[in-house]
């Protein structure tokens, strides 16, 4: 599906305002680094869904679990940041195409390996 001119314009604020909001409430030494990989918003523009990337020694479960409880104050603080006519409201999901990206080059290096 195509999105609007609106829909990305939206999407690359939301994006940008929640990256730093990640930043400074959440990411520390012990959570490794969190990540806004996409959000994508639906066509009347109240819904936001977000993919995160999370990377680090802490349980990305845990990190995950954290910030779906703490949504409607990133719902909050988003709102007062930017000037929509709707608060959209926050879906996140975990992207796991960095796990899926480590593995392809896991299964090619014992490829090779098994050609020498």
């Amino acid at each position: 599906m195509q999105e609007s001119r609106r829909q990305k314009r939206i999407s690359s604020l939301i994006k940008e305002e929640l990256s730093r909001l990640l930043i400074e409430s959440f990411q520390d030494s012990s959570s490794g680094l969190i990540t806004v990989t996409r959000v994508s918003m639906s066509k009347d523009l109240k819904t936001a869904f977000v993919d995160l990337s999370i990377l680090g020694p802490s349980s990305k479960e845990e990190i995950f679990e954290l910030i779906n409880k703490r949504k409607s104050y990133l719902r909050k603080v988003i709102a007062s940041k930017t000037e929509l006519k709707y608060n959209p409201m926050l879906i996140f999901s975990l992207d796991d195409s960095f796990d899926y990206d480590k593995r392809i080059d896991d299964i090619l290096r014992k490829l090779r390996k098994n050609e020498k």
